[in-house]
């Protein structure tokens, strides 16, 4: 399960080190990250986005509007990516513009997945938690 909340090294380059804890909950090196909710973006290890989110995606798809809507969303703008030896990820620009991330990032667990924000976003978000 993924937890925590956790301020990894980020030089704004686009790759970001994933915590090691973060890393440790994940089976594989292949990430699939989305655009998540609320400006972040959101990750997932292979093998959960495909036992546990692709079909939940694929549920009502063909009769109703806001699961086509939704599964547009999370699959058009999904990425794989793999952690390096040195437990990075290399984002693409328009991931970390779509999270207005510039200098720093805030990496959660989530329990099934992670989010990854920008620092000032995740602080001002937190406040009503």
């Amino acid at each position: 399960m993924l937890l925590g909340t956790y301020e990894p090294g980020y030089a704004g380059t686009g790759r970001i080190a994933l915590p090691k804890k973060i890393r440790d909950e994940l089976s594989g090196n292949r990430i699939v990250i989305t655009t998540g909710f609320e400006n972040c973006l959101t990750g997932f290890d292979e093998k959960t986005w495909n036992d546990v989110v692709l079909p939940e995606l694929e549920r009502p798809f063909f009769s109703d509007e806001e699961a086509r809507r939704m599964r547009r969303k999370m699959c058009v703008n999904a990425v794989i990516v793999q952690i390096d030896s040195q437990g990075r990820i290399v984002m693409p620009e328009t991931m970390l513009a779509y999270a207005r991330i510039v200098k720093l990032v805030t990496v959660i667990g989530a329990g099934d997945h992670f989010e990854i924000w920008d620092k000032a976003a995740w602080s001002e978000y937190a406040k009503g938690l």
